[in-house]
Order: structure tokens, then C-alpha cells, then sequence
């Protein structure tokens, strides 16, 4: 079942028109988020993110959006799934009608949700650099909307090549995240992550890292400009998401890297949750 502005329906059943704004252009946001044992990971970090991006997206929050409305709309979908845990899906989008200048800023809601799979780290985990397109800096490519193509065309390239992941870029050629993914290198006890201004999706688990390592005596966070030389050249390199946690990078071209750094921020990271 899904639920839309409230009421459900069959996850078949058509509730989209040719009107709407996801489809024509990308006119929408969303968060993914964890459901174990009907407990919400990170609410109000999910919740406070959303609020901001649809501010800056000029949507109208309605005044019933609360956190605890967030929250009750989302658990009430992963139970009519009978479900207990899940991958769910927020998705808000600006209600249907006009052509780039939109009707109305009022939005309409979709929760879906999927049985919460695949969430097991790999021993073995390769990823390359995706080339073909850029992600460009900048404030819009920081928050998670539906305009998601160079992730589409850079998961095809690693599917194709047989990668579990791809490294994206921006067009000064600086390291941004993975398709699905924060990014953070370890060179000795400096471990660096790529600043916002490059065009990085505020990840929550990239937020919950900054502040774990933040607390370390061991080791220093940096928000700094990282380049595909880098990444080369680092100890350790691994991605981060709120789904997965934290996974190990182990290979990047002639690159074999070491896992200890991820493997100790795994354990004070699972603390949280």
C-alpha cells in the first residue's frame, strides 16, 4: 500500500496524472529512510531536512506538517504493509498544473515503503570514477530532489562494468559523493569528507560521521576539496548513507585500501541508532 496525502491505495493503482509536476520536471523532493523494529532512524534529522529544502524550493509547508505528523504518516504506512521494517520513501511534490512557473506552491505527499533489504556491508566493495557528466556545485545539488540523472546514467556505467559504485564529480573535477552515497578518505588520522559548496547531498549519516569523528581524540574531520588523485593516494575510503551505514571501500583502480578507521566509526555509529 502507499499512502497519499493520507489515504492509501494498492501500489498498483494509478494516483499520478500526466500533470504532475515529478514527472514533467523534477518538481519534488524526497528522503529515504530506516524503519527497523517500528523505530524511525534519525526523525528529526530527516524531518529538519525536509523542512528546509521545501523553504528553499518556495513550497508551502502546511501547518499540520509536524514532526510528529512526519512521523505518524510514516509508521502508519509501514504498518498497513505489515511491515516492521522498512526502507521508506517521503516523497513531496508540488501539486499538479502550470508549465515551469507552477500554479500553486502547495504540495501533496507520498510515503512508500519496501521491506528493508540489502543492508549487510560487503567484504569486497570496488567503485570507479564516472566521467561522462558532472554534478554541479552549487545549494540545488545539496538537497535531494527527483532530478537524479547523473545518478541514473552513473549506476548503468557501474552496472555495465561491473562496479558496486561510482564516484561522481563536479566541473572543477573535485570529488562530490557516490551514486547513493556521502564520500570520506582517511590519509593517516585526517579523515576528509567533501565541503557542501561542492555540490554534496547533506547526508544525515554524513552529518552523524562529522559529529562521531568531531568527539575522536584519534582523528580529525575535515570538510575540504578532495580530487580523484586523493582518492587514489588515501589509506581508506569509504561511503556512508543512512540505509547501509557505513561500507567500506577495498578497491579503486590499482588501489587496494584498509578498512580499520570505517570498522571503528562502524561500531560508534551503530551506537546511535
Amino acid at each position: 500500500m502507499i499512502n497519499l496525502n493520507g489515504v492509501f491505495f494498492d501500489k498498483s493503482a494509478e494516483v499520478l496524472n500526466a500533470n504532475n509536476r515529478v514527472f514533467k520536471y523534477g518538481d519534488a523532493l524526497f528522503e529515504t529512510i530506516k524503519v527497523k523494529n517500528l523505530t524511525v532512524y534519525f526523525i528529526e534529522d530527516h524531518y529538519f531536512r525536509l523542512m528546509a529544502s521545501m523553504r528553499m524550493l518556495r513550497m508551502e509547508i502546511p501547518m499540520s506538517f509536524t514532526l510528529d505528523f512526519f512521523k505518524s504518516e510514516l509508521l502508519k504506512t509501514v504498518q498497513q504493509n505489515n511491515l516492521e521494517n522498512a526502507r521508506a520513501r517521503f516523497t513531496v511534490y508540488r501539486q499538479d498544473g502550470g508549465l515551469y512557473k507552477p500554479l500553486t506552491n502547495q504540495i501533496n505527499y507520498l510515503i512508500e515503503v519496501s521491506p528493508l533489504l540489502n543492508t549487510v556491508v560487503k567484504e569486497q566493495y570496488t567503485i570507479d570514477l564516472f566521467k561522462d557528466y558532472y554534478v554541479y556545485s552549487g545549494l540545488l545539488s545539496t538537497i535531494k530532489t527527483t532530478n537524479k540523472l547523473t545518478n541514473v546514467l552513473a549506476s548503468i556505467y557501474a552496472s555495465e562494468n561491473n562496479f558496486d559504485n561510482c564516484i561522481l564529480i563536479n566541473e572543477n573535477k573535485h570529488v562530490v559523493e557516490a551514486i547513493n552515497a556521502n564520500i570520506f578518505i582517511v590519509k593517516g588520522s585526517i579523515i576528509k569528507t567533501p565541503p557542501i559548496i561542492d555540490g554534496c547531498v547533506k547526508g544525515i549519516a554524513r552529518k552523524k560521521i562529522i559529529e562521531i569523528v568531531s568527539e575522536m581524540n584519534a582523528y580529525t574531520i575535515e570538510e575540504s576539496v578532495i580530487s580523484p588523485f586523493d582518492i587514489q593516494k588515501a589509506d581508506e575510503v569509504f561511503i556512508s548513507n543512512v540505509i547501509i551505514g557505513i561500507q567500506p571501500i577495498t578497491s579503486y583502480k590499482k588501489a587496494v585500501y584498509s578498512t580499520k578507521v570505517s570498522k571503528e566509526l562502524t561500531l560508534e555509529f551503530n551506537k546511535l541508532v
